[in-house]
């Protein structure tokens, strides 16, 4: 079977992704050894050189540390194998500047017997050398056991420190020193949804049935200590941060650097979400993130998952991370300053003045957006269904959502509110919940709406189909779809002609149904639905849909 990867020869991969690297960054890097495994960057003359190594399968790392202010050079062993004590040997004579060189790389028995004989070999041609293991996944082993522990992306930070360290002239036991209290000081727990797959076996490392996850899974592809059900974002981040606390003991005051990272195949708006909610569990214990890394730093091929490391901090742990460095891969993290107090938005400024009425009766748009709300979620797979088939499949998610935060809103505004106050309320939710194209026109069409909404007298039925016409109007300006090219206006204003002819609640819903079916046997010609092109032709459009169905729940609830 072949292999879902952009692969020539599986034994020539790690080759011929090194003369990619090496060919595309050739400022950057150059090869020391003829079998080209020994990769190094520019060697600054009296700077202790910093050399790591281990397997392929993890860029960035180890190959993606070294740079101006990180490694100086690496040895490159095949996919989730060691380096030879040759590789790492040439890698170390190019990488001494005069003044030593630092091992520096995790903690795997190949790669510490491999190293080891090459420091032999360093000294034997007048080299010194020293070595610094990261070690910091507690999940590979009990705390009494930690020097067993195997290093994954916490040496990242780990590698950020003695860099700048060397960069600042330390020499080799100052620069041995301070990355031995780096690595001392970070911690890394992870977890995976999807295995990797070798090259060279073509089979995934480990198995999962559907439903569920991998806690303490490693960067060679490793299962964990546990298959549990898959959980949410909050509560992943609160497993890994009670591991990571139970040893870290975060307190009022603490200051650390936090790094989320991407195992290979996790969106970056999972790594957010992981990191937003270890940002609340740091501030919890009284702690302040003082630099953040968030991205994919130490990967495992395809897997799908993400670990998390927190570092505790001093001073001068502080300024070395904060130190500038730079390679082809290396991302720089973020330096945090400690949060200020909010001050009152603007829109919460304009939503105090919108809930101040002029007239004495209520506005029936009050119950015409609670109805929605009550009624359209029951919608929202049929629609996310449908969006997918055209779009994007968020169609569900910005409908039920909108309508859950019109109610929201208005339920905080006095039952006085007026008409026009009240949809100006509701536009902005609807537009702010889930915002997207749909929300966006929709949003802006009840907001351009509500400026013509008079508010000296009650709502009627031609007052209300009045506002429907300038939410028409309003999203043909700014979206410029016309009749005919299969969008919600499609539904919308053909009903609305309906609604002023009288139509009745039975008949409107008889005239959608036909309306939505027929307008499904043309081809799309706006939006995302317009790329299917011929393919568009016999599906039903997912906003028209939607819109038909709150028309129904509007007039069924009869706000006029």
């Amino acid at each position: 079977m072949a292999l879902r990867k952009i692969i020539n020869d599986p034994n020539e991969f790690v080759d011929e992704v090194l003369d990619g690297i090496v060919s595309a960054h050739p400022d950057a890097y150059r090869f020391a050894s003829a079998d080209k495994r020994a990769v190094v960057a520019p060697a600054t003359p009296g700077r202790v050189g910093i050399v790591t190594g281990g397997g392929s399968g993890h860029l960035p790392l180890f190959l993606g540390y070294v740079g101006s202010g990180l490694a100086t050079g690496v040895a490159v062993g095949n996919v989730f194998s060691s380096p030879s004590p040759a590789q790492i040997f040439a890698a170390t004579k190019a990488a001494d500047g005069g003044n030593g060189v630092l091992y520096l790389y995790g903690n795997y028995g190949g790669d510490v017997y491999n190293f080891d004989l090459a420091a032999e070999m360093a000294s034997a041609h007048g080299i010194p050398t020293r070595t610094v293991l990261g070690a910091d996944d507690v999940l590979s082993a009990p705390a009494d056991r930690a020097s067993t522990r195997r290093g994954i992306a916490g040496l990242v930070m780990v590698y950020k420190i003695a860099g700048a360290a060397a960069d600042r002239g330390y020499t080799l036991d100052e620069v041995s020193m301070i990355a031995h209290r780096a690595a001392d000081a970070v911690r890394t727990a992870g977890m995976g949804l999807a295995p990797t797959i070798l090259p060279a076996a073509g089979k995934p490392t480990f198995t999962l049935a559907e439903g569920e996850m991998e806690v303490g899974v490693g960067i060679h592809g490793e299962s964990g200590i546990a298959t549990v059900p898959i959980a949410s974002a909050d509560s992943i981040a609160g497993t890994l941060f009670e591991h990571l606390n139970a040893e870290l003991g975060l307190t009022a005051g603490s200051r650390v650097a936090v790094l989320v990272n991407g195992l290979g195949a996790t969106p970056l708006e999972e790594l957010y979400l992981l990191y937003s909610a270890i940002a609340r569990l740091a501030t919890e214990q009284g702690a302040h993130i003082a630099y953040n890394f968030i991205g994919e730093y130490a990967t495992s091929l395809e897997m799908a998952g993400a670990s998390v490391s927190i570092m505790r901090l001093d001073s001068e742990l502080e300024a070395l991370l904060n130190a500038p460095a730079q390679s082809p891969f290396y991302r720089p993290g973020t330096a945090i300053s400690q949060p200020r107090a909010a001050s009152a938005t603007v829109e919460q400024a304009a939503a105090v003045e919108a809930s101040h009425p002029t007239a004495d009766f209520e506005s029936p748009l009050r119950s015409a957006f609670l109805a929605l709300a009550e009624r359209m979620p029951a919608h929202t797979d049929e629609l996310r269904d449908l969006d997918a088939a055209l779009g994007d499949g968020d169609l569900g998610l910005t409908v039920s959502a909108g309508v859950a935060a019109m109610a929201d809103r208005i339920s905080e505004l006095p039952d006085t509110i007026t008409s026009s106050a009240l949809m100006r309320e509701a536009a902005m939710a609807f537009a702010s919940a889930n915002p997207s194209t749909f929300a966006a026109l929709v949003g802006s069409g009840m907001l351009a709406a509500s400026t013509g909404i008079d508010d000296s007298r009650p709502l009627d039925r031609q007052a209300a189909v009045a506002i429907g016409r300038a939410i028409a109007a309003a999203i043909t300006a700014k979206g410029g779809a016309e009749l005919g090219d299969k969008t919600l206006l499609d539904v919308l204003v053909p009903a609305l002609d309906e609604l002023d002819d009288g139509a009745s609640p039975v008949h409107l819903h008889a005239f959608l149904e036909r309306r939505v079916g027929e307008i499904a046997s043309w081809r799309s010609r706006r939006g995302r639905a317009a790329w299917h092109q011929e393919r568009s032709i016999g599906l039903k459009d997912p906003g028209s849909v939607a819109v038909a169905y709150a028309l129904v729940i509007l007039i069924e609830s009869d706000p006029a």
